[in-house]
């Protein structure tokens, strides 16, 4: 499959090479790539213009930083977009001098993504967790929960697909319905923090226990 990750920062390197890895055929976009070449020779792969990329792409990543994902993907251009599995792992946030605050507060970048691009396939993923634990240690993908929003059967169909390719099983992998559920999985970064600091460590995932089942896996 022919990937496009928008964005060159942690989560857009380690997802490149994962994927790629994998055996996908994957591309780097970003706004200056003569800017961002050292990161095309650290991963080996191709970089190019938003919208090269993503005019190229079976499957189009934004891993873009949240406050700006619209924009950015507006370089892409609506026209680059239609019709495509549109994968959206990124979270809005700015650092005020009281601490962390999401830019979405009321609904998801993920619902905003859909609404500007309507005929993208928008399903959102990953974004409970840190780019060091997307493409995880066996042991930490059996045993927590990753998620997908989204109202495209299809596109979600995919990125299941793409999330095994980075070691997530099925029995791991949770669908919580229409891409409006994309508020939890972004809202959830208040905890994560919380969480990180208790830990002292970004390396890490929840599991979902439902009652009576030992856990969100299909058995």
């Amino acid at each position: 499959m022919r990937i496009a990750l928008i964005g060159t920062g942690n989560v857009g390197r380690a997802l490149a090479r994962a994927w790629a890895a994998a055996g996908h055929e994957v591309v780097l976009g970003s706004r200056d790539p003569e800017a961002r070449k050292d990161v095309g020779a650290e991963l080996g792969l191709p970089l190019a213009r938003v919208r090269e990329a993503a005019e190229r792409a079976d499957v189009v990543v934004n891993a873009t930083p949240g406050a700006e994902s619209v924009a950015l993907l507006r370089a892409a251009g609506a026209d680059v977009l239609d019709g495509k599995v549109l994968v959206d792992i990124a979270v809005g946030f700015t650092m005020e001098p009281h601490g962390f605050v999401l830019t979405h507060p009321e609904e998801s970048l993920g619902e905003e993504i859909q609404r500007a691009f309507p005929s993208a396939r928008v399903v959102k993923t990953l974004s409970t967790m840190d780019s060091t634990a997307m493409a995880p240690p066996p042991g930490l993908a059996r045993h927590s929960t990753v998620f997908l929003s989204g109202d495209d059967a299809g596109a979600k169909a995919v990125t299941r697909s793409l999330l095994t390719d980075l070691g997530w099983p099925e029995a791991s992998q949770l669908d919580l319905g229409p891409i409006r559920s994309a508020r939890g999985q972004e809202h959830f970064a208040h905890l994560f923090i919380a969480v990180a600091e208790a830990l002292g460590t970004h390396t890490f995932n929840i599991r979902v226990v439902a009652e009576g089942s030992g856990g969100a896996e299909k058995e």
